[in-house]
């Protein structure tokens, strides 16, 4: 099947079936960034959210410099929430530094919960370490999926000190919970991190266990 030509892109971008603007962005994930991102803004605005939510997140797997200030633009200022998840979302793909400060922000500004779980698993993504008080702050929220990302975050950040604020998830209803407990001791070289991990070793859940003793071998195999 022959590759369709920028210029065909382009053209089907603006067709009346919102099915052709999809598969014409999808077609551009072969695309060199610098060519694709023009054609991205195309549809940043178009009046499907799941549109848009495509040219998001191609935002963000396609860095160019202009990705950047355009997907802090849409999480500041998009009235739809699902629209912001998905910017905080493609910032953290991004790995730019500079979005730490506007990540942070959102984290404590904006009243979604689905914004702010974006917001702490962008953080893990560009492992900015200056994110630890944002995220310990999100351990306290009433959302789960929230400590989900936190505690996974926090591991990937590798925040030491974080430590024996997560163990307290060891027992957690959610089981998903305790397994991204599990994943990140395995990044937190500590003694307290041995002891948790042998305890979810023997955890009910399959998953739980099997993270536990993977992150185990990973402590042990760097010495720990």
């Amino acid at each position: 099947m022959a590759v369709p030509s920028l210029k065909e892109i382009s053209a089907q971008l603006e067709s009346p079936n919102v099915r052709d603007r999809m598969v014409a962005l999808a077609s551009l994930r072969h695309v060199p960034a610098e060519d694709a991102v023009p054609l991205i803004k195309k549809v940043l605005d178009d009046e499907s959210l799941q549109l848009r939510s495509m040219a998001i997140f191609a935002l963000g797997v396609k860095p160019t410099p202009e990705c950047y200030p355009i997907l802090v633009k849409i999480l500041e200022s998009d009235p739809d929430y699902g629209i912001r998840a998905d910017a905080a979302g493609a910032l953290g793909y991004l790995g730019d530094a500079r979005a730490f400060e506007v990540l942070s922000r959102a984290f404590y500004e904006d009243t979604d919960w689905l914004v702010r779980f974006s917001v702490a698993v962008s953080l893990g993504n560009i492992k900015d370490p200056r994110a630890h008080a944002v995220l310990i702050q999100a351990l306290d929220s009433k959302e789960v999926i929230l400590h989900q990302a936190a505690i996974a975050a926090l591991g990937e950040i590798k925040d030491i000190e974080s430590v024996d604020l997560i163990l307290r998830f060891a027992q957690a209803e959610d089981w998903l919970v305790r397994q991204r407990l599990a994943e990140a001791l395995g990044n937190l070289p500590t003694p307290k991190s041995v002891s948790a991990l042998n305890y979810l070793a023997r955890d009910s859940h399959f998953n739980v266990a099997e993270a536990a003793r993977i992150s185990l071998q990973r402590l042990q195999a760097n010495g720990n």
